[in-house]
């Protein structure tokens, strides 16, 4: 069996969509408590749990942790599929044999609970725990620098999500990006960013036969107030996971599919043969840029302004009644060069009405762009972007 027909098969259906609380994840706990050492290293900021998950007992040990930003839940979503890939996958039983005799690993799937339940960025604090690596000021943040000295990683996992603003001077976007943070402000290549960086090459060798093109190298200015910095300058390397957008998935549910393709790529449990020259190829990874928008509607006229324009729209993601919803907002209006939109229509020079009006201002919940001539002819409708 390919690695592809698992996944589609056997997925972890239980978990679905951008949002994820704790209880989405409790159920699962219980199931996997037979299969793996689950433990609780202590509770949120509001008393929520935060557990470790522990999986085989090879001497390399890996650390990973998961939605310390709470509204980053993609990765969360990859980690129950390798999960269950590790417990269910039959036809890989000796792959798997193999893994958890190299490998100890261990998980916080979610790290910020309380800001899961919000989804937001931040802890019930307000305070963004990946600015906390220094300060140790909240419970969440002490838990992981405390997880991290006892388990002294061979190697670590940050995963976390970034937005759909995210691309690549190629024009594409950057579904998937990686990152071996600096351990220095001059951002020296040390033994550890290369080992880490070799890890990338890799995986992104792997992913390129599906995600061709698509695949970002993240932004490496340092910071260490931020716990991957911080645990780099340690000496354990560290690969920062960004799960991006592609196409029309919204609620992500592609590209897990390509982070679960890294963690099975990473732990050699692909029948793939990866050549890695050099870590220096790591490099060649284009850099993210922030090139993109959900939505632009080019070349056309607003109310009596003389010159065309374009309008950009980003969707901006709010929680109600317990489902995320994508409010248009109006983010930029322009020339737009060098820009690029997830959907683009041209307006062929056409005159338009945003939300009926000829006056429009950059912030305005969008409902709907028409042809002033005849607003029948929609050119963005809002009921057209429910995912």
């Amino acid at each position: 069996m390919k690695i592809e027909d698992w996944f589609s098969d056997s997925f972890e259906s239980n978990l679905s969509g951008r949002y994820l609380n704790l209880d989405h994840l409790k159920p699962l706990y219980e199931i996997y408590n037979k299969e793996f050492n689950i433990s609780k290293l202590g509770v949120s900021e509001l008393g929520e749990d935060i557990s470790l998950v522990e999986i085989g007992s090879g001497p390399f040990k890996v650390f990973a942790w998961s939605q310390m930003h709470g509204n980053e839940s993609t990765t969360t979503k990859a980690l129950f599929d390798f999960f269950k890939f590790l417990s269910k996958a039959n036809d890989f039983k000796s792959e798997i044999r193999s893994f958890k005799k190299k490998f100890t690993l261990y998980v916080i799937p979610m790290l910020n609970p309380d800001g899961a339940r919000l989804y937001t960025r931040k802890n019930a604090n307000g305070i963004d725990l990946n600015r906390d690596a220094q300060n140790l000021s909240q419970t969440e943040s002490t838990i992981l620098m405390s997880a991290f000295k006892t388990v002294q990683p061979d190697l670590c996992l940050n995963l976390h999500g970034q937005r759909s603003i995210f691309g690549l001077e190629s024009g594409l976007p950057a579904t998937i990006s990686f990152l071996s943070p600096s351990s220095n402000s001059e951002r020296t290549i040390t033994s550890s960013r290369k080992k880490a960086m070799k890890m990338i090459v890799r995986i992104n060798n792997y992913l390129e036969g599906y995600l061709k093109g698509k695949i970002g190298r993240y932004d490496d200015t340092f910071n260490h107030n931020c716990f991957g910095d911080f645990f780099q300058l340690t000496g354990a390397p560290v690969i920062l996971f960004e799960a991006g957008h592609i196409s029309d998935d919204y609620l992500r549910e592609e590209t897990r599919k390509y982070l679960f393709y890294s963690f099975v790529s990473l732990f050699g449990l692909t029948d793939s043969k990866i050549n890695i020259e050099s870590y220096k190829d790591y490099f060649k990874i284009p850099e993210n840029k922030k090139n993109y928008y959900d939505f632009i509607l080019r070349n056309v006229f607003i109310g009596n302004e003389p010159e065309k324009t374009s309008l950009a729209i980003q969707f901006n993601e709010s929680l109600v009644d317990n489902e995320i919803k994508f409010i248009p907002i109006l983010t930029e209006i322009g020339n737009l060069k060098n820009k690029f939109g997830h959907k683009e229509i041209d307006g062929n020079l056409a005159n338009v009405l945003v939300n009926s009006q000829n006056i429009i201002e950059i912030g305005s919940v969008i409902s709907v762009i028409s042809n002033k001539k005849d607003e029948s002819l929609k050119y963005f409708d809002k009921n057209c972007f429910e995912f």
